[in-house]
C-alpha cells in the first residue's frame, strides 16, 4: 500500500514487460470509460428527447458511433514525458516519468475486484422501489415512461373520461399537472440513463441500473486516487468508499447521485490526465473532462453549484495561456447549458418549484462567470499580470500558506461544536414544508424525542459524516486537506488545484446547509455526492502522506506494509460498525410482482378513477406509466355523486370505469369490490440523531370496484 516511491524499480523491472504495461493503460481507461459513455449517451439522447423522438432504433444507431468517438478521443494518448510522463512529477504519480510502467498488476486487479463484488452484492441486495413515495420510484416512473414513450410531457388523456371535469385532477407528488399536461418533476439526465435498462429488461432492468452505477461510481473513484495519491492506494480508496453506508445506500436505489458521482469523479479524472498529453490530444480529452462535469447539471440542477470552481480554474488556464483553458471552458459551458435547456424546456414546473433557491445560485452562477473573465483580462494585461503573480510569490514565501492549513483544522472543529451553540430550526412557508414537518414529527414520536417539526438537524451535519466514515478518517481527512491547502498555496501538487477546490466548496456549503429532510439513511443521498468521496480522498492521501514520513524514519518495508495494513483497517472499522448490518438487510422487496399482478388485473381500455389521497399519490403515474391505462384523481371536494357521474362519462366515451382506493369500503359503494394489490415487505427505517439502524414494515393494499353501466 506504500504510495510508489519504488515507482523507479517498478519502472526498471517493467521495461519491456507488456502485462505491467497494459495494467497501467487498463487503469487509466477503465477508470474513466463510464463517464466517457454517459456523455455519449447524454449527447445523444438529450436532442432526441427534445426532438420528441426518443425511441431505441435512432439512439442506439446514433450511439454506437458517437460512443467511438468520444472513447477513442478519451483513451487517446501522446505523452509529454519520457514513458508517458512529465518532468518533475511525484514518483508514483499516473503522469511521474514511468507512470504507466510503474503500475502492477495487483492494484489494478484487486481495484476491479472490490467493483465487481460491490456490483455482485448490490445486485443481490438490490431494492425495489417501484410505487411513488420517494424520489426513487419517481424516477423509474419517469424512466419508464421515456422508455416506452420517447417523449415529454405525458398527456393527461382527458377523452378516456369523457373529457374535462372539475372533479378530477391529474397530478401526483413528483409529477406536476401544467398546460394541460403532466410533467415529471426532476431534471431529465438519470432517467435518459435509465431507459435504455427498460428497453433491455422492463422495471427489472431500469432498478438494476442502481447496482451497476454503483459500481461504476467505485471504480472512478479507484482511478482518482490512483492518479492523485497513487496506484498503489486505489484498492484502499475502492474498498473505503464501497463499503460506506450511503454508497450502499443509493446503489440500492435509483438514486440521481449515482450518474452525478460517475460524471464527477470520471470527469476530474480526465482532466488530471490533460496533464500528460500534448498536441492536438490535450484539447478534446479537457472537452470531454469539462463537459461531463458540465452535464451534471442535467442531472441534478444542484450540480451547477458543485461546478462553480472549474469554471475559474477553466480562466486560470486561459489566463496563463495554456491551450486547454478553451477546450475546458467551453466543454463545462456546453455540458451545464445542455441542462439549463432541458430544465428550461422540459422541466420547467420543477426549476419554478426551486425558485427560492435556484435564483440565487443562478445569480451566484453569474458572478463567478463575470468574475472570471474579470481575473482573466487583468492576468493577461502585462502590469496587473506581473503584480499579480509578484504577490502570488510572496504569499508562497509567507506565513499564508501555514496560516491557511490551520484555518482548515479550525473550521473542522467549528462544525464539531456547533450544536453546542446552534439549534437550527424552519418555519413551515409552504405545503411542503408542512408536510415535511409533519413527516419528522412522526419520527420524532417513534422515537420517544420531544416533538418539534421545525428541526432540521442540520447543526449535526459533522456528525453524519462521522457516523459513516469514522472519527480516524476524519481526523485524517483533516490532516490532508491542511497539507493539501499549504502545499497550493506554496505553489506546489497543482494537480490537486481543482479536486481540492470542488471538494472543499461543496463540503463547506453541505456542511452548513444540508438542504434535506434530515432522517437517515435518506440524508446520507446528500453527503455521497461529493461530501464523502472527498473526504475519504483527503484521508487517502494523508495516509499515503504517513507512510512516506514512517519510512523516511528508517523502518523496513515489511513493518511499513503491516503498518499500512493495519491503519486502513482500522479506518474500515467503524464504517462496517455502521454498515455492517445493511451489507445483508434487503428492503423495499417484490414491488414490481406487485404491480404487474396490479396492472394484470385491470382490464384493457380501463380507465382508472382514484379516489383515496395516498393511493392516488402513490399510484396515479404507476397506473399511466407500468399500466398503460388513464389514471386520475379527485379532488378534495369531489362527492359520490361526482364519482358516478365521471363513472358515466368513462363508459359513454367506451371504456371500463374503474374505481381505486385504499380500502374495500372505499370503493363498496361502487361496485364489487376487488383487491388487486397486496404487499407486505420491509423499508429503511428512520433516524434524526443516531447512525441508521434497521427497518421498518410497510403495507400497501389496492381495491377496486367497476361501476356498472348505466
Amino acid at each position: 500500500m506504500s504510495d510508489g516511491t519504488q515507482a523507479g524499480g517498478d519502472a526498471a523491472r517493467g521495461q519491456g514487460t507488456g502485462g505491467i504495461m497494459d495494467a497501467g493503460r487498463l487503469l487509466v481507461r477503465a477508470t474513466t470509460a463510464p463517464a466517457l459513455l454517459v456523455v455519449a449517451w447524454l449527447a445523444v439522447s438529450l436532442p432526441l428527447l427534445l426532438a420528441g423522438v426518443f425511441r431505441p432504433a435512432p439512439a442506439i444507431a446514433l450511439f454506437m458511433p458517437v460512443a467511438a468517438a468520444v472513447l477513442w478521443l478519451g483513451f487517446r494518448s501522446r505523452p509529454g514525458g519520457p514513458a508517458g510522463g512529465t518532468a518533475g512529477e511525484r514518483p508514483g504519480s499516473l503522469n511521474a516519468p514511468g507512470g504507466l510502467a510503474a503500475v502492477q498488476r495487483w492494484p489494478v486487479w484487486t481495484v476491479l475486484g472490490i467493483a465487481a463484488a460491490f456490483l455482485v452484492l448490490q445486485v443481490a441486495m438490490c431494492s425495489q422501489q417501484i410505487v411513488v413515495r420517494r424520489d426513487p420510484a419517481s424516477y423509474v416512473q419517469f424512466a419508464t415512461w421515456l422508455a416506452g414513450h420517447g417523449s415529454l410531457p405525458i398527456p393527461l388523456m382527458e377523452s378516456a373520461f369523457g373529457g374535462p371535469d372539475g372533479a378530477l385532477s391529474f397530478q401526483s407528488p413528483a409529477f406536476y399537472q401544467h398546460d394541460g399536461a403532466v410533467v415529471p418533476q426532476f431534471m431529465a439526465g438519470w432517467p435518459l440513463v435509465l431507459a435504455p435498462a427498460g428497453w433491455i429488461g422492463g422495471t427489472h432492468g431500469i432498478v438494476l441500473m442502481a447496482p451497476l452505477l454503483g459500481a461504476c461510481c467505485v471504480l472512478s473513484f479507484a482511478g482518482l486516487v490512483a492518479r492523485l495519491v497513487g496506484p498503489r492506494w486505489a484498492p484502499a480508496g475502492a474498498l473505503l468508499l464501497a463499503l460506506t453506508l450511503p454508497m450502499l445506500y443509493v446503489s440500492r436505489n435509483t438514486f440521481s447521485e449515482l450518474p452525478a458521482i460517475v460524471l464527477l469523479l470520471g470527469g476530474l479524472s480526465l482532466l488530471y490526465d490533460v496533464r500528460r498529453e500534448t498536441g492536438r490530444v490535450a484539447g478534446p480529452k479537457a472537452f470531454l473532462g469539462a463537459a461531463a462535469l458540465g452535464l451534471i447539471v442535467l442531472v441534478r440542477i444542484d450540480g451547477l453549484r458543485d461546478i462553480l470552481p472549474v469554471l475559474v480554474f477553466a480562466g486560470l488556464l486561459i489566463a496563463r495561456r495554456r491551450p486547454g483553458g478553451y477546450w475546458t471552458a467551453g466543454g463545462l459551458l456546453l455540458g451545464a447549458g445542455a441542462g439549463l435547456a432541458e430544465g428550461y424546456a422540459l422541466s420547467r414546473p420543477y426549476l419554478s418549484y426551486l425558485d427560492s433557491s435556484l435564483k440565487p445560485l443562478l445569480a451566484i452562477a453569474a458572478a463567478v462567470l463575470v468574475a472570471t473573465v474579470a481575473m482573466v483580462v487583468l492576468l493577461r494585461w502585462d502590469r496587473a499580470g506581473t503584480r499579480l503573480r509578484a504577490a502570488g510569490a510572496s504569499v508562497a514565501r509567507g506565513r499564508v500558506p501555514g496560516a491557511a492549513a490551520v484555518l482548515t483544522v479550525l473550521m473542522m472543529a467549528g462544525f464539531a461544536v456547533r450544536p453546542l451553540v446552534q439549534t437550527v430550526r424552519r418555519v413551515p412557508a409552504t405545503r411542503d414544508d408542512e408536510m415535511n414537518a409533519g413527516f419528522i414529527e412522526t419520527i420524532q414520536r417513534i422515537q420517544h424525542m420531544p416533538v418539534d417539526g421545525a428541526r432540521q438537524y442540520s447543526e449535526l451535519s459533522l456528525y453524519w459524516v462521522v457516523w459513516y466514515i469514522g472519527v480516524p478518517a476524519l481526523l485524517f481527512a483533516t490532516l490532508g486537506a491542511a497539507l493539501l491547502v499549504r502545499r497550493l498555496l506554496r505553489g506546489r501538487s497543482p494537480e490537486w488545484l481543482l479536486p481540492y477546490a470542488m471538494v472543499v466548496w461543496t463540503t463547506t456549503q453541505v456542511l452548513i446547509r444540508p438542504g434535506i429532510t434530515p432522517d437517515h439513511p435518506w440524508a446520507s443521498r446528500r453527503l455521497i455526492g461529493l461530501v464523502i468521496p472527498g473526504l475519504l480522498l483527503f484521508t487517502v492521501f494523508a495516509s499515503a502522506w504517513a507512510v512516506k514520513r514512517v519510512r523516511r524514519l528508517g523502518y523496513g518495508p515489511k513493518v511499513v506494509r503491516g503498518g499500512t495494513i493495519a491503519g486502513v483497517a482500522l479506518m474500515l472499522v467503524p464504517v462496517l460498525i455502521t454498515s455492517g448490518g445493511y451489507l445483508v438487510t434487503r428492503t423495499e422487496q417484490h414491488e414490481a410482482a406487485a404491480v404487474d399482478g396490479m396492472c394484470d388485473a385491470l382490464r384493457p381500455r380501463s380507465s382508472v378513477v382514484v379516489i383515496e389521497q395516498s393511493t392516488a399519490d402513490r399510484f396515479l403515474q404507476v397506473l399511466r406509466g407500468e399500466c398503460g391505462l388513464p389514471a386520475a384523481r379527485t379532488t378534495g371536494k369531489a362527492t359520490r355523486g361526482d364519482v358516478e357521474r365521471v363513472a358515466g362519462r368513462v363508459a359513454a366515451a367506451g371504456r371500463h370505469p374503474v374505481v381505486m382506493a385504499a380500502k374495500r369500503e372505499q370503493v363498496a359503494p361502487y361496485g364489487t369490490p376487488r383487491r388487486v394489490l397486496y404487499l407486505r415487505t420491509r423499508q429503511d427505517g428512520r433516524t434524526l440523531t443516531e447512525p441508521p439502524g434497521g427497518t421498518w414494515g410497510l403495507s400497501m393494499e389496492v381495491w377496486i370496484a367497476e361501476p356498472a353501466r348505466p
